[in-house]
């Protein structure tokens, strides 16, 4: 079966990539993927959540997995400690990896490499092992010591460089059974995607793991912890979703480590992949500055937005309080009156049936379609009930509207004199398409362009 790289498919082999901290695993994720989509940083343990993704090695296509650093040294070593919780989930994706690539570093081993090395035993005939940081030949006789492991092959490969990585390629995937591989689902079909989005410590990483029903994500009282976006799936009501958790978006001004404005600058990258925005507000605290700003983004691309107020069972339990609280974001955020509020508990579940199922109504929103007849139906009533100005120099006429497109929803209106036509008259013309077609809980964009005939005139 060929491979075509520009699709996407299911049922594919897994290849995790471990090691300890700073051997350049997450530059050889990218390398592989051949693209950007791991975070890398001279700073060790810059990779905490498993990343994955879709890449095609030797021309088949493999869920290739990067995963955080083994440390023996860890900072708050007990049970809920982080260097804890990132070595436990990497073991997890050991155990039910098809193929482990253990990414060493040339020179000499560490104690690290060793005892990663002995848990690494019961999946031997699942390994290969490379080591990095070999370019140019640099270190390769110090590289073969690692052979005293009893590894039957190594690969001396540069991540940065791209030195041997063919050899690598070819390794791997003869490996792997590519038998299970499908094509996976058309535009139509293919899941809902839900970016997680807001400031940091809101409980995004703890709503991620309910809805998929696993612990892909690092949950700690840590600000911060969340660095990539880590993906998952679920499925409600017979439909898939597809889930991007996100690092917490502070202001710009209180971002100083350069692993976090890269964190920061993927979450909001993944406005381009979603369908629709939960952006969590800590109910505790209400709506910010800097969650507006969020939803200004997320408002830009045509993305579906709903205002979760999360930790709503710390709320006082008082008569209204809901109520109260919507009516005050309404008051500081007028111009999104049309998102929806959903108060939730992601630690307890409450609220989880509803978020969704206003999820599903929003996304039907935004793959609504307007028949052109319908819409200029619509269009010559609006006008009737709210001419446009008469005066000389606010004088236009609207000829006709067309929707150009679904997710994000567009409509063009072709106007003479299009300079003449006022924000105030296009924001009314918005508000009846949300009314009276059905768009009321997204954002569209109108845009307003001369007609026919005054492009002639032109």
């Amino acid at each position: 079966m060929e491979f075509d790289p520009a699709l996407k498919y299911r049922g594919l082999p897994s290849v995790a990539l471990v090691g300890r901290p700073n051997v350049g695993k997450s530059t050889l994720f990218n390398r592989l993927l051949r693209r950007r989509r791991a975070i890398t940083d001279p700073t060790p343990g810059v990779t905490r959540d498993p990343v994955e993704g879709q890449a095609f090695i030797g021309g088949k296509p493999v869920r290739l997995i990067d995963t955080g650093g083994f440390k023996l040294d860890r900072d708050g070593s007990g049970p809920g400690g982080l260097d804890s919780l990132v070595v436990e989930r990497t073991l997890e994706i050991i155990k039910t990896a098809d193929l482990i690539v253990l990414v060493l570093e040339a020179g000499e081993l560490t104690p690290e490499d060793e005892e990663f090395i002995t848990l690494l035993r019961p999946r031997w005939p699942s390994l290969i092992a490379a080591v990095n940081k070999t370019e140019g030949g640099r270190r390769e006789a110090e590289a073969w010591n690692a052979m005293s492991f009893g590894f039957e092959e190594l690969i001396l490969v540069s991540a940065e460089h791209g030195d041997r990585i063919a050899d690598l390629e070819a390794a791997i995937v003869s490996r792997l059974d590519f038998s299970a591989v499908e094509p996976g689902e058309d535009d139509e079909n293919r899941p809902i995607a839900l970016a997680l989005l807001g400031k940091p410590n809101t409980g995004k990483s703890t709503l991620s793991n309910r809805l998929t029903a696993s612990a892909a994500s690092i949950v700690s009282e840590t600000p911060g912890t969340t660095r990539d976006v880590v993906e998952g799936e679920f499925r409600y009501k017979n439909r898939r979703f597809r889930v991007l958790d996100t690092a917490g978006i502070r202001r710009k001004a209180k971002v100083t480590e350069n692993v976090e404005y890269y964190s920061v600058n993927r979450a909001i990258k993944t406005l381009d992949e979603a369908d629709i925005v939960f952006l969590l507000i800590d109910a505790r605290e209400g709506l910010t500055e800097q969650d507006k700003k969020i939803a200004a983004l997320a408002c830009e691309r045509g993305r579906g937005i709903i205002l979760v107020l999360n930790k709503w069972d710390a709320m006082p339990r008082i008569k209204n309080v809901l109520a109260a609280e919507k009516d005050r974001i309404h008051f500081f955020f007028g111009q999104m009156d049309y998102a929806p509020i959903v108060p939730l508990s992601a630690k307890d579940g409450t609220g989880v049936d509803d978020m969704l199922e206003t999820a599903l109504r929003v996304y039907g929103q935004l793959r609504r379609r307007t028949d052109t007849a319908a819409l200029n139906q619509a269009l010559a009533k609006w006008l009737e009930e709210y001419p446009p100005p008469q005066g000389p120099r606010k004088r236009f006429k609207v000829k006709y509207a067309v929707q150009v497109s679904d997710n994000p929803v567009k409509f063009v209106f072709f106007v003479s004199r299009p300079g003449a036509v006022s924000d105030a008259y296009k924001t009314y013309l918005c508000n009846r398409i949300r009314k009276d077609l059905g768009y009321s809980m997204i954002p569209l964009e109108a845009e307003i362009r001369p007609s026919r005939r005054e492009r002639e005139q032109r």
